[in-house]
């Protein structure tokens, strides 16, 4: 049997106004089955107006407050916190940097399990995103659902294949000396996970994914949250794809290494843009059509209306169908009744349509950073 060496590890939190759930997340980490020597905590309290400092260092972290009103998001304060790491923590030699979002809980087992992976040799890994709070309502199931596939579907066929992942939001290991050649994290787009990702993925980086590194996401719970949370995400996309798409494509025909990955990552942020070209373009005509009196109202009308029932109706059984696979296949560590796992498996197709109107208004809204509360204060018991 192969000997896996205990690397050691700083865990970096961002938090902007956490102080509900991010005793919880620390006292996750230090019940780690792993060697507590070989873990620093450090949270970057970002321009916080409530106790998140106080209770993280209460907690037993290392805190730095940050406070800059210009530069908002989480690729500022987690470059913020990687600089103070470097200048002021660099005798503790940590081989690399594991980033949680401060309303997750970790698995007793996480980091044990992401050393075995970083023991592999990759320098970039993602994991296992499970749910705090699946049972909620069917908005936060629809958001478990999706990542819940994600995980088993995504990240680790790409894994079988031998090609790269892409880490997600949070939950996720760099190596300390990739962070140093890329000039620390200079990644500030919307969805700076994202850029990050296909960047390094251009370089011929690959990402891996460990999926018995298991840890728990709290998900909105209004579709008002909803809505901007992932208004943000799909205007991230617009903006990955336009910096990056160039190089993506490129890579896909002309490269050398990653060529697979480069069209995998192309068709990650390239459907948003189309879909959402395609709508505006068949409407336009549709209601042009009608205004210049081309067509019969009537029976445009009605072909009008079976086309698209036809087409709710079909991608409502694809995304039905993706769904159930998922919770199935999922079932023992989805933490919910059996009867709602069923029941969200009928409006997570319905979570997902929501997306078609979200990336028509992110083609034209300016969208900003903005954070999201937490108020799901469970333990690991609890969740469990």
């Amino acid at each position: 049997m192969q000997n896996v060496h205990s690397y050691k590890y700083a865990v970096i939190i961002p938090a902007r106004n956490e102080e509900l759930v991010i005793g919880q997340l620390i006292k996750s980490i230090k019940n780690q089955k792993y060697p507590e020597v070989l873990i620093d905590i450090f949270v970057v309290a970002d321009n916080c107006t409530d106790d998140t400092a106080q209770v993280a260092k209460k907690a037993g972290a290392i805190v730095r407050e940050r406070f800059n009103k210009s530069q908002v998001g989480k690729g500022y304060a987690l470059d913020y916190i990687l600089k103070i790491i470097e200048s002021e923590y660099s005798s503790n030699k940590h081989d690399g940097y594991i980033v949680f979002d401060a309303d997750n809980l970790l698995d007793e087992n996480y980091i044990t399990e992401l050393n075995k992976t970083f023991n592999q040799g990759y320098r970039v890994i993602t994991s296992y995103r499970n749910s705090k709070n699946y049972d909620q309502n069917w908005i936060s199931a629809g958001y478990a659902l999706w990542f819940l596939h994600e995980a088993e579907y995504l990240n680790l066929p790409r894994m079988v294949l031998n090609t790269s992942c892409a880490i997600s939001g949070t939950g996720f290991l760099i190596q300390a000396d990739l962070i140093k050649e890329n000039g620390g994290w200079i990644h500030h787009l919307l969805t700076e996970d994202i850029e990050f990702s296909v960047s390094q993925i251009i370089k011929g980086e690959k990402i891996g994914y460990c999926r018995n590194a298991i840890f728990y996401d709290e998900q909105p719970v209004t579709f008002a949250q909803s809505w901007h949370q992932r208004l943000r995400w799909a205007k991230g996309f617009y903006q990955v794809f336009y910096k990056y798409g160039k190089d993506l494509i490129g890579n896909t025909f002309r490269g050398k290494r990653n060529r697979f990955s480069c069209f995998d990552m192309t068709m990650m942020v390239m459907p948003a843009v189309l879909i959402s070209s395609v709508c505006i373009v068949v409407n336009g005509l549709f209601y042009l059509a009608i205004f210049l009196g081309i067509f019969d109202g009537k029976e445009l009308t009605h072909a009008a209306s079976v086309g698209i029932l036809y087409s709710i109706s079909w991608y409502y059984g694809v995304l039905y169908i993706l769904g159930l696979i998922t919770t199935l296949t999922e079932w023992r560590k989805i933490h919910c009744s059996g009867w709602k796992k069923i029941t969200y498996t009928v409006t997570f197709p319905l979570f997902m349509l929501t997306y078609i109107p979200i990336s028509v208004v992110a083609l034209f809204k300016h969208v900003e950073w903005k954070p999201i509360a937490h108020t799901v204060v469970k333990s690991l018991d609890d969740v469990r």
